[in-house]
């Protein structure tokens, strides 16, 4: 661990290979530039920089070199569990250049994993837990100061051979109160980042956070537990206020609501209100994650959100079966995403359903009565997923208790490859179900071409992406 006081810290996105099933897209690294932007506000004594290294083609070795030039004091970084490894090896690289640079990683699968992750990585100092903002300034200034790092709440790190787990910090009470994201530490890569299945190649691709947190406790989500089983919303007049700031300061267009559940029912009516004021609203496109209940009770604020730019929602409708929703801990019901997806297409909003291949009970008979019903929907997305034990989901515990977990390569925590069985199926089976679901909604020639010719821009793009990225052979070589 560095005792070297620090003035300078790079925040690091890694390289790393993103989620093939979406197709090729880039987006830019908000969570970093959300750190970056309160430390930079918080504590004016520190120089922030950001190397988004898929940005930047920067391969390892780019990284070592651009960490050898920069001389930062600390390298930050963060990921999910499928890029947990990537974070690792840029601690290491790090520590390769001089070991008194001080590496600090987080994100949900460290915060989870903290004594796994710290046993495993020696490269890794600091693992910051949950939130991180107020964490990062305390742990950035307190290094500087060579104050008592017990002090610090909310990281785990080691000291005199042991790992210590500091106690947990309280969450921030007013997201309003938070800056904007730094884009401007990455104004030179704005232009890259886009999301191309969704929206096309040259359409700017942007990020904003409406809320953290969900109400919902699904038992595969790592989410509504990193947020302490708490949701805390921004104000819609912040949400309409970044919303117009990106689409006139950067020109975002395609801007991703990342909220794990956009609540039409109790949110909608105030960001209309905020939104249809604006110019702005003529020209973004607004990409939601909401459930399917929520969806189908409030057809009509749907179609007001539509009017300030609402084109694309995420349901995750995840099963045809009520036994299994049930086991999903998500209290909708399968008539809820017949009603939901109608709403939407009559609405002329792209409908992008989500599904849950390879749950326990799960047998060739079930997913194909699954794969059905997905497409008897009529949605105009299907993205089909396997069942993934996330550290800190509750089915996690349950699956490595009862010894399901066979494959334990966190880099294949995608829920594209099969890590575990079903009772009746071995993983080789759920693999190849998973490819058969594919292949069923995009693989017909019929579809596929009516696809690609659609009047709806969104889904002709969508589907000539898919065609050209090769999708479908990429699932097949899983299997």
């Amino acid at each position: 661990m560095s005792t070297s006081k620090p003035s300078r810290i790079l925040f690091v996105e890694p390289p790393r290979n993103y989620w093939f099933v979406m197709g090729e897209y880039l987006p830019p690294p908000t969570g970093l530039l959300s750190l970056a932007a309160y430390l930079r506000e918080e504590d004016s004594e520190v120089e922030t920089a950001v190397l988004d290294c898929q940005a930047e083609r920067v391969d390892w070795r780019g990284l070592r070199k651009a960490i050898e030039s920069l001389e930062p004091s600390i390298v930050a970084t963060s990921g999910f569990t499928a890029n947990a490894y990537t974070c690792a090896r840029t601690a290491e690289i790090a520590k390769a250049v001089d070991s008194r640079i001080t590496t600090i990683v987080g994100g949900s699968h460290f915060s989870f994993t903290p004594e796994e992750s710290l046993t495993q990585f020696p490269e890794i100092d600091y693992i910051v837990r949950g939130e991180g903002e107020v964490t990062l300034v305390e742990l950035v200034g307190t290094l500087r100061s060579e104050s008592r790092i017990g002090d610090v709440r909310g990281i785990s790190y080691r000291a005199n051979g042991k790992i210590i787990h500091n106690a947990d910090r309280p969450l921030i009470d007013n997201l309003d109160r938070l800056p904007y994201p730094a884009y401007d530490l990455v104004e030179d890569n704005i232009g890259r980042y886009h999301f191309s299945m969704m929206a096309g190649r040259n359409t700017r691709y942007m990020i904003l956070e409406g809320a953290r947190g969900c109400s919902h406790k699904c038992s595969f989500c790592t989410q509504w537990r990193h947020w302490q089983g708490m949701c805390r919303k921004k104000s819609p007049k912040r949400i309409a206020d970044e919303i117009e700031f990106l689409n006139d300061t950067y020109g975002g267009v395609f801007l991703w609501l990342t909220d794990d559940n956009f609540e039409y029912g109790t949110r909608s009516k105030g960001i209309w209100d905020e939104l249809r004021r604006r110019k702005c609203r003529e020209s973004v496109m607004l990409f939601f994650q909401a459930r399917t209940d929520d969806i189908a009770s409030n057809p009509d604020l749907v179609s007001k959100m539509r009017d300030v730019g609402n084109y694309w929602v995420m349901m995750g409708v995840e099963s045809n079966s009520e036994e299994r929703l049930k086991e999903f801990r998500k209290n909708i019901t399968p008539s809820d995403a017949y009603k939901a997806v109608k709403v939407l297409n009559d609405n002329d909003i792209f409908s992008h359903t989500m599904f849950v291949t390879g749950a326990r009970k799960d047998s060739v008979k079930s997913i194909e009565a699954q794969r059905d019903f997905s497409l008897d929907l009529g949605a105009d997305l299907a993205i089909y997923t396997v069942l993934t034990p996330f550290p800190g989901t509750s089915f996690c515990e349950t699956a490595k208790n009862n010894g399901w977990v066979e494959d334990f390569n966190y880099s294949h925590y995608d829920m594209a490859h099969a890590v575990m069985p079903t009772e009746t199926m071995s993983r080789d089976e759920v693999q190849r179900e998973l490819y058969y679901c594919y292949r069923a909604f995009y693989g017909s020639y019929t579809k596929s071409i009516s696809g690609i010719f659609s009047k709806n821009k969104l889904k002709r793009t969508m589907y000539r992406h898919m065609a050209s990225q090769r999708v479908l052979k990429k699932l097949r070589d899983l299997i």
